[in-house]
């Protein structure tokens, strides 16, 4: 028997086959939790102070956190209700 069989025949008796599953939501969550920790020291910085190129680049930092965050929660989501 290979060893690829007998893992499958363990993971089959112990029932283990969302494993994977599990385990990618959990890091899914971090990650949504840092980016969103990001995001939130992004809008604390003051642009008062900023040259015009700082407030762009920080203007689209942000569009890219909100679009990573939105594309995060949609497939944790999706993650879910294969569950």
């Amino acid at each position: 028997m290979s060893i690829k069989k007998f893992i499958k025949q363990v993971k089959k008796i112990l029932l283990l086959d969302n494993f994977e599953q599990k385990g990618k939501k959990k890091s899914l969550k971090i990650l949504l939790e840092k980016l969103e920790a990001r995001k939130k020291i992004l809008r604390a910085i003051p642009r008062k102070k900023l040259d015009i190129k700082e407030k762009k680049a920080l203007k689209e930092e942000e569009e890219i956190l909100s679009l990573q965050i939105k594309k995060g929660k949609k497939i944790l989501k999706e993650l879910q209700s294969d569950i």
